[in-house]
């Protein structure tokens, strides 16, 4: 059974300590279940976009967005949309949005969870769909594979000749479901086996989404799922060099598996955890402070355009009937004094002035 070396450093216990203080807020927050739903939905649209773009996708966050919004389903459907892009580069977008969606449905009870080698093979089979031979997805590689340095065309690293990898994969699975892989914290579960998954290579393509994407689930399944808001791919892309970097170094230290010191890596894995749920904590603090009134403990729900509202009043203090009509530019001037009175009413916003220059802001 593989054992995995590291060590609890202090970098690694704070970032863990930041992950949790996010999650008990983010967990716990007011949000009306209208801008719930916005938190996720870009999410998922981040997850997309930079998940592949981390791959030399070539798509905009326009194009994903289309792609991700609309559930486009084939490139015919990409080119209806307007989308002008590879046709790999599309369909690896409408894999990692069905990728996600899977993510969503399969989950494991907390309180007994247990992985088998078919999540992270049915995982890899979205991944690749259309993108590989059929023989191909889902199913461990039967060839060799190299990492090649992208400029310079050397050899950075040499995962596992193909017969180890089956054994090399039940070893980790054994050890994740173990009594003692099950103590480690579901963050350092999620991290180190997002490290095996990468470092066996155990695919002839789509190795780095697959990883993380059983990132995910693991933190998805064992209580980090932190109401779905967060986006770990956008962190790595913004932070390429550090996230190969650490999977590199790592990855070199010996041609034993068994042998490797994942510190390094956990410490980017979990500063990547934390970074992108702090921002978030953030985020919804801001949009709080903004949106949540309390009737008792009712939640106010607001629709579309008195988010749009409160959007703009949380980026800039507060918001002028001019100002208004140009944030909802298709809608009568009627309807938004309307939206504004039912906020002030609800006890959202205060109304400064009583001219055609009065402003509405955050109720103190």
């Amino acid at each position: 059974m593989y054992l995995p070396k590291y060590t609890i450093t202090t970098e690694i216990l704070r970032n863990i300590e930041l992950v949790g203080a996010a999650r008990e807020v983010i967990d716990n927050s007011l949000l009306v279940p209208a801008w719930e739903a916005k938190f996720k939905s870009e999410a998922q649209l981040r997850a997309a976009h930079y998940g592949t773009v981390l791959e030399g996708n070539d798509l905009t966050m326009g194009e994903a967005r289309l792609i991700v919004e609309r559930s486009v389903d084939d490139y015919a459907g990409a080119q209806k949309a307007g989308i002008v892009g590879r046709e790999r580069d599309i369909q690896e977008v409408i894999n990692y949005r069905r990728v996600l969606e899977f993510l969503n449905s399969v989950q494991h009870p907390e309180s007994s969870v247990q992985y088998t080698e078919k999540d992270l093979l049915d995982i890899h089979k979205l991944v690749v769909e259309k993108l590989v031979l059929d023989d191909q997805a889902g199913v461990y590689r039967r060839s060799e594979v190299v990492l090649k340095n992208s400029v310079t065309g050397q050899i950075g690293f040499r995962p596992p000749i193909h017969q180890e990898v089956p054994g090399l994969m039940k070893d980790f699975f054994d050890w994740l479901n173990s009594r003692a892989g099950q103590e480690v914290h579901p963050v350092l579960r999620a991290g180190i086996g997002h490290y095996i998954v990468a470092a066996v290579h155990p695919f002839v393509e789509g190795n780095g989404r697959t990883a993380r994407a059983f990132a995910t689930l693991i933190l998805f399944n064992e209580g980090y799922d932190v109401k779905k808001f967060f986006a770990l791919e956008e962190y790595f892309d913004r932070h390429a060099d550090e996230y190969f970097g650490a999977l590199m170094e790592v990855s070199n230290q010996s041609l034993f598996l068994k042998e490797r010191e994942l510190t390094p890596w956990l410490a980017v894995f979990t500063k990547a955890l934390a970074s992108e749920l702090t921002r978030i904590k953030e985020k919804i603090r801001e949009v709080s402070t903004s949106i949540l009134a309390k009737k008792g403990s009712k939640q106010i729900s607001l629709t579309e355009r008195q988010m749009k509202i409160m959007e703009y009043i949380g980026q800039n203090g507060g918001i002028s009937m001019a100002e208004a009509r140009k944030v909802l530019s298709m809608v009568s001037e009627d309807t938004i004094l309307r939206d504004l009175k039912f906020l002030k009413e609800s006890g959202i916003l205060s109304k400064k002035g009583s001219t055609k220059l009065a402003r509405y802001v955050p109720r103190k």
